[in-house]
C-alpha cells in the first residue's frame, strides 16, 4: 500500500493558511525565531517534513498499511480458493465426471457466484479503505487547523502557507516555521487507545 505521503494527499494541507488573529494568548509550541517583516507577515510549512515528522502521520501510515495488507491477504486467500474450485470443475469436466448437463450447469453457476462474490468483496474492501483514508485525512487537517489557530494567536501571521515541491518557487528559510509546527503538533497529539493497540503500543 502507498505510504502516508500519498495516502494523505496534499488537499489535506490546504488548511495551512491562517488569517491574522488579534486575540492575546500563549501558543502551545516552542517560540519561533522572530522575523521583522514589512507589510504582510507570512510564514510557510514544509509539507514533506510535516508528513514524515508528525506522529499522527506516522501512526496512521502504519495503521493504513496494516489494513491494506490485511485486505490484500483476504482477497488473495479468496482468489486461491476460487482458482482451486475452477481447477476442480475443469478436471471433473475433462474426465466426464458430470453425469448430466444440469449438474454441469449448476457447478458452473456456483463458480460464477463465487467469482461475483469475490468481485463484490474486493469492491467493498477498497471502498472501506478509501473511506478510512478520507476520514484520517480530515482528522489530520482538523488537527493542523486547530493547532495553527492557537499558534497564530501569538505569532499573528497574515498567511501560513504550505510548501510542497515547487508550488512555491522561492522561499526565504527564515520564514520556515516547520520545526515549530511539528513540535507543537506532536506535543498536542495523543494516539487513540485503539490506534496504540493496532500498531503495537508506543
Amino acid at each position: 500500500m502507498k505510504k502516508i505521503c500519498t495516502l494523505f494527499a496534499l488537499s489535506a494541507l490546504v488548511a495551512l493558511t491562517a488569517c491574522n488573529n488579534k486575540q492575546e494568548a500563549a501558543a502551545e509550541a516552542p517560540e519561533a525565531a522572530e522575523t521583522e517583516v514589512t507589510g504582510l507577515k507570512v510564514a510557510y510549512v514544509e509539507v514533506d517534513s510535516l508528513m514524515t515528522q508528525y506522529e499522527f502521520c506516522k501512526d496512521y501510515n502504519i495503521l493504513l498499511n496494516q489494513k491494506g495488507e490485511n485486505a490484500q491477504k483476504t482477497l488473495a486467500d479468496k482468489q486461491r480458493t476460487l482458482q482451486s474450485h475452477a481447477n476442480a470443475l475443469q478436471k471433473k469436466y475433462e474426465s466426464n465426471g458430470f453425469t448430466t448437463r444440469d449438474e454441469l450447469e449448476r457447478a458452473q453457476n456456483q463458480l460464477a457466484r463465487e467469482q461475483q462474490d469475490l468481485a463484490e468483496l474486493e469492491q467493498r474492501l477498497m471502498s472501506e479503505l478509501a473511506s478510512e483514508q478520507q476520514k484520517l485525512t480530515m482528522e489530520m487537517r482538523d488537527s493542523i487547523q486547530a493547532f495553527l489557530k492557537t499558534y497564530n494567536k501569538a505569532k499573528k501571521y497574515d498567511y501560513i502557507l504550505s510548501r510542497s515541491g515547487d508550488n512555491i518557487l522561492l522561499a526565504n528559510p527564515k520564514f520556515d516555521i516547520t520545526r515549530d509546527v511539528v513540535a507543537g503538533l506532536n506535543k498536542r497529539y495523543k494516539a487513540k487507545p485503539e490506534v496504540k493497540q493496532a500498531i503495537g503500543g508506543k
